[in-house]
């Protein structure tokens, strides 16, 4: 909350815009999760843009307050989750968008409905990423045809690698040889967090894009993704899973009912 509240502070003082507020959310708890909603839904007027932006990347087997595979249970069950509770409050705002951040990533991912948070096989944190990413995708597609008619578009997006620590659990930073040699030529060809900020920007605000839901863009272009990102009964069952696995019953995307988590 320190670099958080440090941010923000530099956004009024750049912009002059007083109505710029840090709040806490820690997207590897449902319980913080259900709260940071709680208190959105509560103080603010409109949720005109959601940007569902956080990652955790190829970290260790780690697993969530709740008992979920970490990068499943941040990257997708934790923004699924939040984008449901918040649903009311955009539609009530439409026209509205919501933008997920998957990644290139996504490609080389597949769904194991019988082990999705690798419970049973060796843990992988390049395969558990890229399922993570997959299942952003996925759950855009099956949002956005839930949404048809709302006023409220999704669409999925990969920035760009940026300089961030966001791979803090990759390889280059395991050696010495790759953080003194390959590093400073690793972060030349990467983005800024300004550039990779962007085309989650143009998502949001771009006149041309009002009615564009359920796509998949690689920076600031429409792009196919991978042919399991557009599989319709795939992404209808990643839903009713993950809203079982967070405790959700949605049988619309206006009613929202919370359900005992499973144990």
């Amino acid at each position: 909350m320190e670099k958080c509240e440090a941010a923000a502070r530099a956004i009024r003082r750049e912009t002059l815009n007083h109505h710029v507020n840090a709040r806490q959310l820690d997207l590897a708890s449902l319980k913080s999760i259900r709260e940071f909603a709680a208190k959105i839904n509560e103080e603010e007027q409109r949720v005109d843009i959601l940007v569902n932006n956080a990652a955790v990347m190829r970290c260790p087997h780690w697993t969530t307050e709740d008992g979920f595979e970490m990068q499943f249970g941040v990257n997708h069950l934790g923004h699924f989750l939040l984008t449901n509770l918040l649903l009311d409050k955009l539609k009530a705002s439409a026209p509205s968008r919501i933008i997920n951040l998957s990644s290139l990533a996504h490609i080389a991912g597949h769904i194991d409905f019988d082990d999705l948070n690798w419970q049973t096989r060796k843990y992988d944190p390049k395969a558990a990423y890229s399922q993570s990413k997959l299942a952003i995708v996925l759950f855009t597609k099956e949002l956005s045809r839930r949404l048809q008619g709302s006023g409220v578009t999704v669409n999925a997006l990969h920035p760009g690698v940026a300089r961030t620590e966001l791979g803090r659990h990759t390889g280059i930073h395991g050696s010495t040889f790759s953080s003194t040699t390959l590093g400073p030529i690793f972060w030349l060809l990467v983005k800024s967090p300004e550039l990779a900020a962007q085309p989650s920007t143009y998502l949001a605000v771009a006149e041309e894009l009002v009615d564009v839901s359920g796509k998949y863009f690689d920076g600031l272009k429409q792009k196919s993704p991978a042919p399991e990102a557009e599989d319709e009964e795939v992404a209808r069952r990643l839903w009713a899973e993950s809203a079982r696995l967070v405790g959700l019953e949605v049988s619309h995307v206006s009613s929202v009912r919370e359900q005992p988590l499973p144990r």
